[in-house]
């Protein structure tokens, strides 16, 4: 029972964060919130779930880079789906998990 309350309420706080990082992401200038919003999906669609670190992190740059005056292709480069893969370099994606998994099992279906 415990555990499953603990999930409960940390899954609560997770949203709660979300939230909060979406909120601030609305504050952005709009260029700025469009590809905020373009990597979100970027990464959702080719990392699967992602830590909300990551999009903390990127709030914070997009944040300063804005009150900075500085244009958002500025910060991320004309080619944002490589910026969005450094990004995501240190993070363990979907596809990652999912190499670790087949070679596990191959592994273990062949008794190596």
């Amino acid at each position: 029972m415990r555990n499953l309350l603990n999930k409960i309420i940390g899954d609560i706080g997770e949203k709660k964060e979300w939230r909060a990082t979406e909120a601030r992401a609305k504050k952005l200038p709009h260029d700025y919130l469009v590809v905020y919003n373009e990597i979100k999906q970027y990464i959702w669609r080719g990392a699967g779930p992602a830590s909300i670190d990551i999009f903390k992190s990127l709030l914070d740059l997009f944040e300063e880079s804005a009150a900075n005056g500085k244009a958002v292709l500025e910060i991320t480069g004309d080619n944002v789906a490589a910026f969005c893969d450094e990004l995501l370099r240190d993070e363990k994606t979907y596809f990652e998990t999912l190499r670790e998994r087949l070679n596990r099992d191959i592994a273990i279906k062949l008794k190596k």
